[in-house]
């Protein structure tokens, strides 16, 4: 599956959906994790709050799920919609912590929610 990290070094998962400037873009298994790219979102002159979201949405079409510091309950809905499954983390998280816990959660026994993107991953379409 392919997660997408809110992050202004590349490093921690700190930054709000809706004004990340890039999302790293990782591909993960239960076994292991391969930076894939860095995906750019630096486009703000977008004066249209609707129109601003579908755009931070595109920019991270690929992933099955989004990482972020802060979303709002619009952002949330609409990402949802694109079926991107967002998730908050905790306050400058590290973007590799964040990844063994999700192996450590893929490893154990999976929440129903997680089982279902690993098995409609869009990686899987491809």
């Amino acid at each position: 599956m392919l997660i997408a990290f809110a992050s202004s070094d590349g490093v921690h998962v700190n930054q709000h959906f809706g004004w990340s400037k890039s999302f790293e873009l990782y591909r993960l298994t239960d076994q292991s994790a391969e930076y894939v790219k860095t995906l750019d979102s630096s486009q703000d002159d977008i004066p249209d709050e609707h129109e601003k979201l579908a755009y931070k949405i595109g920019t991270v079409k690929e992933a099955d799920i989004m990482y972020c510091s802060q979303i709002g309950p619009t952002a949330s809905k609409m990402v949802l919609a694109s079926k991107i499954y967002p998730m908050r983390a905790g306050e400058n998280d590290r973007i590799d912590e964040t990844i063994v816990k999700m192996q450590e959660l893929l490893l154990g026994n999976p929440p129903p929610w997680l089982l279902r993107i690993v098995h409609t991953s869009k990686e899987n379409a491809i």
